[in-house]
């Protein structure tokens, strides 16, 4: 099988999550997409992160009409913080001969020396898949020199260009601004119910 892992925080999941792991899915001809949920990401200790239960649920809303698509526990079973390394490590051991392909954008890409046993990490994946847009500026010599064998790696792939972003949704509703059509419906429902992101 070729899997793909798309993870991150998903506060909320919106459309252009599901339109950049669908391009994925069919460039890649990946059988599935695992989305993982991290529950306390560790780039993100000082910022304020919607509860795991309700991301939870808002990423099983998300995914619920695509059959490819598959909601991941891997890290919000596990203690923080979740370090993408040990994901890869607890996957790799579960799908021994699968290929697994990581997916990420330019911008991880380039902060990728800075994260926990970036080399180790790699050793995990098949592939790291690249979805690179065109604003992205990732210098590969430096890469090539900080972590040694990327290059070989490495996988980019074309995506749409798509200007939707979870801080922008979660702003939009603090300040009670439409966002409605940046999210699927039932993604939607689940933030007015649960009055997220009102504070």
């Amino acid at each position: 099988m070729r899997i793909g892992i798309f993870g991150g925080t998903f506060d909320p999941p919106h459309i252009g999550h599901l339109i950049l792991a669908s391009e994925a899915c069919f460039t890649l001809q990946l059988d599935q997409v695992l989305w993982v949920v991290t529950s306390n990401p560790p780039h993100k200790q000082k910022q304020s992160i919607t509860p795991v239960r309700y991301r939870m649920d808002m990423v099983t809303a998300a995914l619920a009409a695509e059959p490819l698509f598959t909601l991941s526990w891997i890290d919000a079973e596990r203690p923080a913080p979740q370090y993408v390394v040990d994901t890869m490590r607890i996957l790799r051991e579960r799908y021994p001969k699968e290929d697994l392909f990581y997916l990420m954008g330019g911008d991880s890409l380039h902060d990728l020396p800075t994260w926990q046993r970036p080399r180790q990490f790699l050793s995990y994946c098949t592939k790291l898949v690249v979805m690179r847009r065109p604003a992205d500026e990732v210098n590969m010599d430096e890469l090539k020199e900080a972590i040694p064998g990327i290059i070989e790696k490495i996988l980019f792939i074309s995506t749409p260009l798509i200007q939707i972003a979870s801080h922008n949704i979660r702003e939009s509703v603090k300040q009670s601004r439409p966002f409605r059509y940046y999210l699927p419906e039932a993604v939607y429902q689940i933030i007015l119910e649960k009055k997220l992101y009102r504070d």
